[in-house]
């Protein structure tokens, strides 16, 4: 009769299994080429469910869950998303505007601010919704137009939508730029080449394609560039210092740059993300906001993996001295920017 029951409970444990799988192929609209393709997805998103329930067994300060990534293994996830391209970090192959002076870092500026306690630009209208970079390594461009979105609403009072396209499709060496499309860029560079061209177009005059298309497409001219988009200038934060890093914040949201290739944050679902995850910057996000819940500080980070990845498109990073050697959770303190209009 035991044997009969463990029988009973591992098919039901199956069942149950192979039914959240299913419901997950729906919500993904997940295809299969043939068997040994959904066998191998399976056996991958199986490895991960288990990898979630271990890890939210923990009590941890966040919670992992399925997204459309379940179905990767960590290896996949970074080709998927253009970390493993090229072989050496993304943030030390591309190198910013020769034409750009190398900044001069002064605390000063810093020393004499009395910092919020607590920063969310999300809920003063300067972030627009969450976007999907897709299968492109363009997260450098969605960081720089996020920046962007956020300085020109802080200066103009309308939050408009800029086009991540037009930096992939003309940002590059044929149109006066130094980014690589879906290959990778920085954003100080793509800072740099909108001061160039004078501005830039909203998203519904140039719409995003390259998602789908997994390569940049052609730069055209015949989009509108938004009156009063020309970036002026632009400032990197210190280095390494949360002051610093506040202060910035405090004023407009900030381009940083993170490695994001884990597997925890690969699944991450919600709370304050506090894992291990090293300072091999791969991935261009937009930092819009600090806090605390719960005694733990965070920072309030908006990614471009649409909004079923992570808490509504978003994640929350530990935030702290222990962090990584006081460089950030992620490495996030290391290169921030931002865009002066």
């Amino acid at each position: 009769m035991r044997a009969l029951s463990l029988l009973s409970f591992f098919v039901l444990s199956q069942s149950s299994l192979i039914q959240l799988f299913e419901n997950w192929t729906h919500e993904f609209s997940i295809r299969f080429t043939n068997k040994h393709h959904f066998n191998q997805i399976f056996h991958t998103w199986t490895q991960n469910h288990k990898f979630i329930e271990e890890i939210n067994a923990k009590n941890l300060s966040y919670k992992l869950g399925h997204n459309q990534f379940s179905g990767m293994d960590s290896e996949q996830f970074r080709v998927f998303m253009g970390f493993d391209k090229p072989a050496e970090p993304l943030y030390e192959y591309l190198t910013v505007d020769s034409n750009k002076p190398n900044p001069s870092y002064s605390t000063e500026e810093f020393s004499h601010i009395t910092l919020p306690k607590s920063v969310d630009w999300t809920t003063s209208g300067a972030v627009t919704a969450v976007k999907d970079q897709g299968q492109c390594g363009s997260c450098w461009s969605f960081s720089t137009t996020g920046a962007l979105e956020g300085a020109y609403f802080n200066k103009y009072g309308s939050l408009l939508s800029f086009s991540e396209q037009q930096l992939v499709d003309c940002d590059n060496r044929a149109h006066g730029g130094k980014d690589l499309g879906c290959k990778g860029g920085l954003m100080d560079n793509a800072f740099s080449w909108i001061i160039q061209n004078g501005g830039l177009c909203t998203e519904s005059d140039y719409p995003y394609v390259s998602g789908t298309t997994k390569t940049s497409g052609t730069c055209t001219k015949k989009c509108s560039i938004v009156e009063k988009s020309a970036i002026h200038d632009f400032a990197d934060v210190p280095p390494s210092s949360e002051d610093a890093m506040m202060s910035a914040l405090a004023k407009q949201p900030i381009s940083i740059a993170i490695e994001a290739d884990q597997r925890e944050f690969q699944l991450y679902k919600s709370g304050i993300y506090t894992s291990p995850c090293g300072t091999k910057l791969d991935h261009g996000v937009l930092l819009v906001g600090y806090g605390n819940f719960d005694g733990v500080d965070y920072w309030k980070v908006k990614n471009s993996w649409s909004t079923s990845w992570g808490d509504a498109g978003y994640i929350l990073l530990g935030k702290g001295p222990e962090y990584n050697n006081g460089d950030g959770q992620c490495g996030l303190l290391l290169q921030a920017s931002y865009p002066i209009l």
